[in-house]
C-alpha cells in the first residue's frame, strides 16, 4: 500500500492513516462491522471522471453501478459544481416550511410537473428515496383519512422489493434480512414478486406475469378492499436483482388497483431519469400511478435530493379538505440541491441521453449481454435500457440456482473488482446500471471484463 497519494486538488493524503481513522470512527452503511474490522479498511476512492473512478492505489475502475444506481450523467460534470457554488453564494439555505419557498424549488417543481403526466402537478421534496417513500406512506394514510376512510391504511408491497432503509421504508420493502433486524411497522403486507426466471416454474412468462399480479388481488380480498390504501412497486426491482416483469404483469396490476380503488405508487428511484430508455419506468411499462417516487438520477447523485410527485386526485383532497400536513424535513427543497437537479435535467436533455439509451446504448447492452449466455455459469441475461443482470446458476437447463445463495456471486464480484470493474452481486445475480453517458465501446469493455470475472469464478468452483 502506498504511504500517501495526491488527490486531484493537489492535497496529499496518507492512505493508511485515513483508513485507520475511518475504521476507528466511521460507521459505514450496509456493513458487517466485524468482517470489516478483521479484513481492514477496504478501499479509499479519490477521484472520478466519466464512467471511471480511481482509488488511492492509483487503480482505475469502470463503474458499472453508477455509484449506487445514480450517477446518470457521469462523473466530473463541472457545470453542476458551478451551479451549486453560484446558488450557495446567492442563497445557501432557507427552509420551505410555513408558506415559504425560493426560486430553485419553484422552478424544479414546475420542471418535474412538465416531465410527468398531465395529472401530476405537485412535488414534495425530501433528501433520499427512503424519505420520499416515508412521505408517501404518510400521504396515503392522510388522504384516506380526509376521504373519511381511515381504515383504508394497509399498503401492499412485494417480497424482495427495496424501498429504502428507514423504518417505514424497510417495512414497505420486502427484504427479509432487513425485517429480521427489527422495527417493522404494522399494516404493510407483501405478495409475490414477478421473478419469472427464479420463481416461474413451468409457466411461460406471460402466464406467470398474470399469476404474480393476481397475488395482489388475492391479498386485497383477504384483507378487505376497505382496508387497503395503496400498492407500491418499482417498475423494475433494482436491488432485488434487476427483476424485469413479464409484459403481462403491470397491465394486470393496473386493472386490479383501479377495480378495488387502491392507489398506485410507482417507485422510480432507480428507474427514473432515463435508466430504462424513457424518462421514467412507468412509461416503459404503461403504468398510470397516483404517486411517483424520485431520487438518485434527479441530481445524478451530485447532491442529496428526492421528490414525491403527487397526482391530482390526491392533491385535490389535500387542498379541498384542508388541514395542516405535519410532515417535512429541514432540507426539503434545499436551494443548492434544487439548482443542481435543474441543471442535471438540462444536461440529460441537451445531451439526448434518454434517446441515446433508448435507441443506441440500451439495445447494444442487450446484445452484448446475450453473448455471455454461452457460458456454463450463465443461465440468463436480461436488461432494459441501462440496467441489466446476469444470472449465475448451477444448472442452466433446470434454471437451478446454487444451494448457498450469494457465495458464487460474492466470488464473481471480487473477481470483477480485481479486474477493474464494479458490478454488484445480489445473491448470485450480477447486476449493473452504468452511467447513461457510457459508449458502445465502453459497454463492450464492461462485458469483456465481466466475462473474465465469470471465467475466473467458474475455475474457482471447478466448472472450468
Amino acid at each position: 500500500m502506498n504511504d500517501s497519494f495526491e488527490g486531484r486538488s493537489g492535497r496529499n493524503y496518507n492512505t493508511e492513516e485515513l483508513l485507520r481513522e475511518d475504521l476507528a470512527h466511521h460507521m459505514r452503511p450496509f456493513t458487517d462491522y466485524k468482517e470489516l474490522a478483521e479484513e481492514g479498511g477496504g478501499r479509499v476512492v479519490t477521484h472520478a471522471d466519466g464512467i471511471y473512478f480511481w482509488d488511492s492505489e492509483g487503480r482505475r475502475f469502470l463503474d458499472g453501478m453508477a455509484g449506487l444506481w445514480c450517477v446518470n450523467i457521469g462523473y466530473g460534470q463541472r457545470e453542476l459544481a458551478s451551479v451549486a457554488a453560484e446558488q450557495m453564494l446567492e442563497l445557501p439555505y432557507y427552509n420551505t416550511f410555513f408558506k415559504t419557498t425560493h426560486p430553485p424549488a419553484a422552478e424544479l417543481s414546475k420542471l418535474l410537473a412538465d416531465l410527468t403526466p398531465a395529472n401530476f402537478n405537485h412535488a414534495f421534496f425530501a433528501n433520499s428515496g427512503s424519505e420520499a417513500n416515508d412521505t408517501i406512506l404518510r400521504m396515503v394514510r392522510q388522504f384516506w383519512h380526509l376521504e373519511g376512510k381511515p381504515e383504508k391504511r394497509t399498503i401492499i408491497s412485494r417480497h424482495n422489493a427495496y424501498h429504502g432503509s428507514t423504518t417505514a421504508a424497510l417495512s414497505l420493502g420486502g427484504m427479509e434480512s432487513m425485517h429480521n433486524q427489527g422495527g417493522v411497522i404494522p399494516d404493510i403486507a407483501h405478495v409475490a414478486q414477478p421473478y419469472w426466471y427464479g420463481e416461474g416454474g413451468d409457466l411461460d412468462e406471460d402466464a406467470f406475469g398474470i399469476q404474480a399480479a393476481k397475488t395482489i388481488e388475492e391479498k386485497i380480498l383477504e384483507l378487505g378492499a376497505d382496508k387497503v390504501g395503496a400498492f407500491i412497486g418499482e417498475p423494475i426491482q433494482g436491488a432485488g436483482g434487476v427483476i424485469i416483469p413479464p409484459k403481462t404483469y403491470w397491465p394486470e396490476v393496473q386493472r386490479i388497483c383501479k377495480q378495488y380503488d387502491v392507489l398506485l405508487i410507482c417507485d422510480e428511484v432507480i428507474c427514473g431519469f432515463g435508466r430504462t430508455g424513457n424518462w421514467f419506468g412507468y412509461e416503459s411499462f404503461g403504468i398510470e400511478p397516483d404517486f411517483i417516487t424520485m431520487a438518485k438520477g434527479l441530481s445524478s447523485g451530485y447532491l442529496p435530493i428526492s421528490a414525491v410527485m403527487v397526482g391530482d386526485r390526491v392533491m385535490k383532497t389535500f387542498i379541498d379538505k384542508g388541514g395542516e400536513f405535519y410532515h417535512g424535513f429541514t432540507y426539503s427543497g434545499h436551494p443548492a440541491a434544487c439548482a443542481v437537479a435543474i441543471r442535471n435535467i438540462e444536461i440529460i436533455r441537451r445531451e439526448g441521453l434518454v434517446e441515446k439509451v433508448r435507441d443506441e446504448t440500451g439495445p447494444h447492452l442487450a446484445r452484448a449481454l446475450k453473448t455471455l449466455e454461452d457460458h456454463p455459469l450463465v443461465g440468463e441475461t436480461r436488461s432494459m435500457g441501462m440496467i441489466g443482470a446476469i444470472e449465475l446458476v448451477e444448472d442452466k437447463a433446470k434454471r437451478k440456482h446454487f444451494d448457498e445463495p450469494g457465495k458464487v456471486g460474492g466470488i464473481c464480484r471480487n473477481h470483477c473488482l480485481e479486474g477493474g470493474l464494479v458490478m454488484r452481486a445480489v445473491r448470485d445475480i450480477m447486476v449493473m446500471s452504468p452511467p447513461l453517458v457510457i459508449t458502445t465501446q465502453q459497454i463492450d469493455d464492461m462485458i469483456g471484463l465481466a466475462r473474465k470475472a465469470i471465467d475466473a469464478t467458474a475455475k474457482d468452483i471447478g466448472v472450468m
